[in-house]
């Protein structure tokens, strides 16, 4: 082997190495910072107490422990495990057309869909 190919070689498997260990690293989303301002820009306005979201839904999403009791159709987020929660679900566009959310309105930026993803993944923590 010569020395140019090893020199390659090693750069690629201390790069692949890198890459690794960063997806396996939290990127620390917080509720608090980063999930909840997006619920409340997005959601909240139909999904409070007394509005139609969450008459029709029983889904109110202006803070944590009300988001993750879920509404009438069963817990929203499924901690760890973005690609079955209903949340992520909703928002990326996974569900049927007629209850993607926010409902009658434009998609979430693709930023806010990730960072609700990433956060889900990471636990859903309240943090």
């Amino acid at each position: 082997m010569s020395a140019g190919f090893k020199a390659v070689s090693g750069s690629a498997l201390a790069a692949v190495a890198l890459l690794a260990t960063a997806a396996c690293t939290s990127s620390g989303v917080s509720y608090n910072k980063d999930v909840q301002p997006i619920l409340t820009k997005n959601c909240s306005e139909c999904h409070a107490p007394g509005k139609a979201g969450f008459v029709a839904s029983g889904l109110d999403t202006t803070n944590y422990p009300a988001l993750m009791k879920g509404g009438k159709f069963g817990p929203l987020v499924k901690p760890g495990d973005a690609l079955s929660s209903s949340l992520n679900m909703l928002v990326e566009g996974r569900a049927h057309a007629s209850i993607r959310m926010p409902h009658g309105k434009d998609k979430l930026p693709d930023a806010d869909i990730e960072t609700l993803k990433v956060w889900v993944n990471e636990g859903a923590k309240n943090n």
